[in-house]
């Protein structure tokens, strides 16, 4: 659940095509509106559905990130829609995890205030967090001719959404992401072949490495 920062470039699509690839099933549903805060998904603003569909569904894990900025401009709803959201999880019998963000392009001061409130909140309420953030922000100093954003500076670009994927993968999985193919596909309703990821396999091959470098933990889950 969340906004565009998931939905760019079909995030959870390219998930659940890196697992086919290695012979995994993974199954993912999706409700996201652009711009959307956790609290609209609460409240079911924006013609969001997503307290109807965890309590229509037999769900193993829910992902969930808040607005880019709200650690920065509204931190008491970030903390208080975030608990909100693990308790009602916990109570369907899945996994909570928090979808940590990254900074503007233009600002990447903004990183640490991201990382301690979702490290903070993903502690106070026992929930998972992917660092999605902390892995840009490794990428980007280790490789800045890797352009991780589309060009308003605050979305993926399909890099970054390769990126994003491959630590889904891992933290879904356990497993490293060295053999996932650097060119995705899928077959869509009609039997036709959707190229969701195209990247040159050596920039494909430096996320690999990249990811694999991060513990990224899955606490212990239980039904």
């Amino acid at each position: 659940m969340g906004n565009s920062y998931t939905y760019f470039w079909n995030l959870p699509q390219l998930v659940t095509a890196m697992a086919e690839s290695q012979g995994i099933p993974i199954i993912t549903r999706q409700s996201t509106v652009g711009g959307s805060t956790l609290e609209e998904h609460w409240n079911e603003e924006k013609e969001t559905k997503t307290r109807a569909l965890l309590e229509s569904g037999d769900w193993d894990y829910v992902v969930m990130n808040n607005h880019s900025m709200s650690t920065i401009n509204t931190p008491a709803d970030f903390d208080k829609y975030g608990k909100l959201f693990a308790e009602l999880i916990k109570s369907k019998g899945a996994k909570p995890v928090f979808y940590m963000t990254w900074a503007r392009k233009a600002d990447p001061s903004m990183q640490p205030t991201i990382t301690k409130g979702y490290n903070e909140l993903g502690k106070s309420t026992q929930s998972n967090v992917v660092p999605v953030g902390e892995i840009w922000k490794k990428s980007i100093g280790l490789k800045p001719e890797i352009d991780l954003y589309f060009p308003d500076g605050s979305h993926p670009s399909p890099e970054g959404t390769y990126l994003n994927a491959l630590a889904f993968y891992k933290f879904l999985t356990g497993k490293a992401t060295a053999d996932i193919p650097h060119r995705l596909t899928r077959i869509d309703k009609d039997g036709e072949t959707m190229y969701l990821a195209i990247l040159m396999e050596d920039v494909a091959d430096y996320f690999q490495d990249l990811v694999d470098s991060f513990e990224i933990k899955n606490l212990p889950y239980e039904r």
